[in-house]
């Protein structure tokens, strides 16, 4: 039998996570630093989209001069983020959709309507 412990202690595996970690570090926030913090956390954007991934990705093609790899993987980061960030606008909808059912369940036939007036006019200033 080998001893598990053994395989952490080996300098190699310790090296290539050092590696992995850093190179996600990097690109991280490599990313962040071009434009990608505004893009992702502007104010009422309509959200991620496909075609917001796509202008994103021919700009960082120009701009940071990408190679074909490098594009490659971007693009892959960019459908992986568009995937988490449907999900959660899915979890959120569904959250909204649970607490608005519960507040009718709760207000009479009068008190809906005006509930429902509230929430139209928040939605239309942005609140």
């Amino acid at each position: 039998m080998t001893d598990a412990r053994a395989s952490w202690s080996n300098p190699k595996v310790l090296t290539t996570l050092l590696l992995v970690f850093l190179a996600g570090f990097f690109t991280g926030a490599f990313g962040m630093r071009f434009g990608m913090h505004e893009w992702l956390h502007r104010p009422n954007s309509s959200g991620f989209s496909t075609a917001n991934k796509d202008v994103l990705l021919d700009k960082c093609k120009k701009e940071l001069n990408l190679t074909p790899e490098q594009a490659r993987e971007m693009a892959g980061i960019l459908d992986d983020y568009a995937v988490y960030y449907q999900s959660l606008q899915d979890q959120l909808a569904d959250m909204r959709a649970t607490g608005k059912s519960r507040i009718m369940q709760l207000l009479n036939d009068d008190q809906k309507g005006k509930f429902e007036h509230m929430l139209t006019e928040m939605q239309r200033t942005g609140q």
